[in-house]
This record gives C-alpha cells, structure tokens and sequence, in this order.
C-alpha cells in the first residue's frame, strides 16, 4: 500500500497552514489618565496624619519616670501576666 498523497491530507487538516488573525484596533487619545477614589485619598490623609502623631506618650513617660525616681512605682506581676495571656488569645483568635 503507498500513501503518495500527503498534500491532500494535510490539506483536509489544515496541518501548516498559517492561521489569519484580525488587527485589533483601539483608540489612543495620546495621554493616559489615572484617577484615585475617595477612598483612596482619605487613606493618604490619614496615614499622613499618623505619620506625623508621635510614636511616645510624653506625659505618660515623665509620670513613669517621676514614681520610678521616687520609689512609687510598682508593677503587679498578676496584671502583667493576665495582659500577656490575653494578648495572646487575642492575636491566635
């Protein structure tokens, strides 16, 4: 049996043949334009507004200092530890 006629199965196929895609045309006006949602421009605002807050309570440091200096100040161990715990809790939750 010889098969001699390869062009014609491959044309039933269409093996090879190239395939034709259309151009696909969009406007271009030249400029590009972005714009940011309200949502967007409160973030900005406020994140500036925390990045100018400073990170330190002054007056609640000074306190600290003052009872420390003069021997007042005393921290519960009880307190400090249940604080630990639930802050755990809170952060696994």
């Amino acid at each position: 049996m010889r098969i001699n006629h390869m062009n014609k199965v491959n044309s039933i196929y269409k093996v090879g043949a190239p395939k034709k895609t259309g151009k696909v045309k969009t406007p271009h006006t030249g400029k590009d334009n972005f714009a940011i949602s309200d949502l967007a421009k409160d973030y900005q605002t406020a994140k500036k507004a925390v990045g100018k807050a400073l990170d330190i309570r002054e007056d609640k440091v000074d306190d600290i200092k003052q009872r420390l200096k003069s021997g007042t100040y005393h921290v519960d161990a009880k307190e400090v530890a249940d604080k630990i715990v639930d802050r755990h809790f809170e952060a696994s939750i």
